[in-house]
């Protein structure tokens, strides 16, 4: 059996934050689909892909979070093995520019979520979590927004079983990325009590 340590750190675990592995194992992604051009709703299905592991942390590293924002509002957290990182987390409050605040104050980001791949499966992701929405009922929020795609299924059971509801999906939120462009963006909504 493991032993975490879970801790709220500062900026200057950041190289150490981004030592973490950020691997999404795709296996399977959900598609969607539109009921009548989107007015009668929409499918989900999941379907199953030819495997392949997406490294996120090439999109998301904490040494340039400064470069990019405010950091002022936002909290860190990190999980141990030992001296070991093996779980990292940031939460974004109040921010300018932050578009996926969409201008609110009672909210917050849940910015990244990452746990090393040895580590999967451990509750690692659900420890970091807890503190991550006690920090944030602490500082007056009362929801946490999260993002991420369909071709990332164990996030979004993840999200899920955490109680957050789907509510927003775009089908071009990266269009402009070819990299990227077929994937589907979720945004999730937690409440926060």
């Amino acid at each position: 059996m493991i032993l975490i340590t879970y801790k709220e750190v500062d900026k200057s675990y950041f190289e150490l934050y981004d030592t973490v592995s950020m691997n999404v194992d795709v296996q399977s992604e959900y598609k969607v689909e539109r009921i009548n051009s989107g007015l009668g709703g929409f499918t989900f299905k999941e379907i199953q892909v030819s495997p392949y592991v997406k490294d996120l942390s090439k999109y998301e590293r904490a040494v340039n979070y400064e470069k990019e924002f405010d950091i002022t509002n936002w909290r860190f957290y990190m999980a141990f093995d030992g001296e070991i990182p093996v779980g990292a987390m940031t939460i974004a409050g109040k921010t300018e520019g932050l578009h996926m605040l969409s201008g609110r104050a009672d909210a917050c980001v849940l910015w990244d979520i990452r746990v090393a791949d040895a580590y999967k499966h451990n509750g690692i992701g659900q420890g970091l979590l807890k503190m991550g929405i006690a920090g944030a009922k602490s500082d007056g929020y009362c929801q946490m927004i999260i993002e991420c795609q369909n071709n990332n299924v164990p996030a979004c059971r993840f999200y899920q079983k955490q109680g957050a509801l789907l509510s927003k999906i775009d089908m071009y939120a990266y269009y402009s990325e070819p990299e990227v462009r077929d994937e589907v963006q979720f945004v999730w909504y937690l409440n926060i009590e």
